[in-house]
Order: C-alpha cells, then structure tokens, then sequence
C-alpha cells in the first residue's frame, strides 16, 4: 500500500477519533501532492526559459518540440526550482501545520507526563478530572497513539518535500525542512517526542502485557553503544530515529536532563553553568542573552524542558551511576549554595 492511501487510512481510524487527534493539526498530504500535481500538468509541454532568468510556472509559455520524446509526450517535471504556482501556498501551510503539530504535540505530552509522574493529592485531582476508567490503560494509549501521529506526521512532511524537489528538480523541499529544524518545526527531532518514547519504556517495563496488547506498531530501545546511551525508536519500514543521550557538556549521559529550545539536551548542572546561573537558581533563569553550548543560540534558556519521564528511565536503567551522579549533584548544589549565601553576607555585613 502506497504510502497516501496508508496516511489517509489512518486519519480515519477510530482510535484516532477516540481520542481527538483528527481535532489536531496534520500535514495536508493528500492535497498538497495534488497541488504538485497540477504543477507537473500545468507545465507540460510548454516552453521552460531558465529558472535564473525569473521566469515561473505561472508565465505564459510557448510548446516548443525539444520538450517531447519520440513517443510525443511531454517530461512531467517542472524545470522551476523556484515555483510560483507551487510556493504561494506549499511552503507557507507546510510550516502552519508543522507549528500547530509541535503545539499540539507540546500540551498532549506535558499533561501526559502530569498524569504519569506527580504524586500525592495533585495526581490524584488530575485524575479525578479526567475521570479515567482503567488508568493505566488509558495512559499507555494515548502514548501509543500520540508517537503514531509524531511518527505519521513526519513521514508524511518528509515524503511531500521530496515529492515537491523531485517534480522541480531541485533541493528547496531540502533546503525547507533545514529551515524547519532551525525553527525547532521538526517534529522528529523534538524532545517531546524523547518524552513519549521514555515513557512507553517506563510503562512496559513495569506493565509488559498492557504495553505488547496495545503496541505493535513500533518498538523502542535504550543501548549502549561505543560508550553512549542511544536512544532508538524503530518504525517497520518507514523509519529509524536515534537520539544520543551523552550531554555536549561533561561528555556523560545526561542526569536529570534539561531540553533547551533549540532542542539540544544537557545535564541540569552543565545547563545551569553554561547559562551562568546556580543551580538552586534553576536552568529557566538564565539571561535571554546566553548561548546554547552546542548550536550557539541565544534566548534558549528560557523556555527550557525538565525532561522528567527520560531522567525515570535512565534512573531505572543505571540506577548506580545514576545514585552516584546524585551525590555528586546534592554537594556541588550544596556547596553554590553556601557559597552564594556567604557572599550575600559579607556584601551586606561588610565583613
């Protein structure tokens, strides 16, 4: 089955329905491959003038023979690596819909993780609210099915741009799904997604049948390869998506990771000491003006992501060096603290 009429399939699934996901935003796949079809059919046989000359699929054009093979037909290729007929809608409703999925992807996820990780009275109003009936089940779905749509989505944005670059002949669909990730719109490479994927491992480890019943459509693993934790996620023939886990800072896996906006992961401690804050201070007070380590950004800091389902899992997966590492953590937050305090005392004692 080709790979629109499986997306479509699954736009009208009933767990899609079920829970709400055909409300949230999709990549329009359908329709915009009809759109590059109209393109492709718009130009056939008409006269192509150079690209460099400004000309576009949407000038008046002259058949000319040169166009057509022996068979009298015509390349179904626009030659426009720049496209009007194309660009004044593809690129632009390509990146709404990429922006409204990682904000959709961003609620489902937190409150998600809410519902999962909080204890005590605030977890269980949560719950009290959502009114779920069989709790577990009902977590480990949606889950499921919120890295189905991650995992759909994507492919369907990376499918079209290539479909769009192969009828122009050209690399703007590539170029595009650059700017995308520079804009933090690629939703493989989102930290939410990290997220879901932790907490499917967090559940089945815990409820093995839950997780086996419910999920067969990908699988996830956490290995040690080289010497670094990788994070992976498996999709039968669609798609493979690794995600290292060593932080760029102190080169080890990272401990209670922290997600900055441009998408880069790093310890809480090697966070707080490149945005030049203590860490009682917490990641989240940096100045908008510090740099991510790794992309050098700026105003990253601010929007920064505890990443609280991944920390479970690495907990549960190396739990000594994870002990170990907390030790670490408590002294060296104990000792900024005294430090700072001291300082705080001398300044207002002038001793």
């Amino acid at each position: 089955m080709k790979f629109g009429a499986t997306f479509t399939e699954y736009l009208l699934g009933e767990k899609v329905n079920s829970f709400d996901l055909n409300k949230c935003s999709h990549v329009e796949y359908k329709r915009l491959k009809k759109v590059l079809k109209v393109c492709r059919h718009h130009c056939q046989g008409l006269n192509h003038a150079d690209a460099n000359n400004g000309a576009s699929c949407g000038d008046e054009f002259q058949v000319i023979e040169e166009d057509r093979d022996q068979n009298n037909t015509v390349s179904d290729i626009c030659r426009y690596r720049s496209c009007q007929w194309c660009d004044r809608m593809f690129f632009s409703e390509i990146m709404k819909e990429a922006s409204d999925i990682t904000g959709c992807i961003s609620s489902r996820v937190r409150h998600l993780v809410q519902l999962h990780c909080n204890t005590g009275m605030q977890r269980y109003l949560l719950h009290l609210f959502q009114c779920f009936k069989n709790d577990q089940q009902a977590l480990v779905l949606e889950g499921q099915m919120l890295i189905e749509y991650v995992i759909m989505n994507a492919i369907a944005l990376r499918k079209i741009l290539k479909k769009y670059d192969k009828v122009h002949n050209s690399v703007s669909g590539m170029n595009f799904r650059s700017k995308l990730q520079a804009e933090h719109l690629e939703i493989s490479q989102s930290p939410w997604l990290i997220e879901l994927v932790a907490f499917y491992m967090n559940f089945s480890e815990s409820n093995e049948m839950i997780c086996y019943e419910l999920c067969s459509s990908f699988s996830c693993d956490l290995s040690v390869t080289d010497s670094e934790p990788v994070l992976k996620l498996v999709v039968p023939d669609y798609a493979v998506l690794e995600y290292n886990l060593t932080c760029a800072v102190c080169l080890h896996t990272v401990f209670h990771p922290y997600a900055l906006s441009c998408g880069h992961i790093f310890c809480k401690m090697c966070a707080c000491s490149s945005g030049s804050v203590l860490m009682f201070e917490g990641v989240k007070s940096a100045s908008p003006k510090m740099k991510c380590p790794v992309c050098r950004e700026d105003g990253v800091f601010g929007n920064a992501v505890r990443m609280t389902e991944l920390d479970l899992l690495l907990k549960r997966r190396f739990r000594k060096e994870w002990e170990k590492r907390l030790v670490e953590e408590r002294d060296e937050d104990g000792k900024q603290t005294k430090e700072f305090w001291e300082s705080q005392t001398r300044y207002f004692t002038g001793i």
